[in-house]
């Protein structure tokens, strides 16, 4: 047997006393008074899918919007201004904004309700790009929420 040092002999002793540390974790007692540091709890986690259902399950029940205003806002007057001749702005009432969001939302909602029948009819559950083209041509050139 080879001679080892005080150095190896410490670095052995280390090594193999983390190793049980971490092996036996949930069995050692702590002793908060003389110093031990405290067991770390084990980080919580749902099972996968559960927090994308109590999602959907929220997004269900509110009715607030789901796209920012002012992004919104700055979106619809830029597609404006192709339609004005001139460099003129037209100005908006904030309901007429409101209400362009609240039928842009519905549609989308719709769309991707008919884009998720779509996959579930191709033994999918993940919705692709052909998904929606085929849910928009389906509804014909101004299908909207019908």
């Amino acid at each position: 047997m080879a001679h080892l040092s005080r150095l190896d002999l410490y670095l052995q002793n280390s090594l193999e006393q983390y190793q049980f540390q971490t092996k036996y974790q949930d069995h050692i007692e702590y002793n908060l008074l003389a110093g031990d540091p405290p067991p770390r709890q084990k980080v919580h986690r749902y099972k996968p899918g559960t927090v994308a259902l109590k999602e959907i399950r929220h997004y269900q029940r509110s009715t607030e919007l789901l796209i920012l205003k002012l992004p919104f806002a700055r979106l619809v007057r830029e597609i404006a201004l192709n339609f004005v001749p001139g460099s003129e702005a037209l100005r908006w009432q904030s309901q007429a904004i409101q209400a362009l969001q609240e039928a842009a939302e519905a549609f989308l909602v719709h769309l991707f309700e008919d884009a998720n029948l779509c996959a579930l009819h191709a033994k999918r559950v993940t919705i692709m790009q052909k998904d929606i083209q085929l849910a928009r041509r389906i509804r014909g050139a101004w299908g909207g929420l019908g």
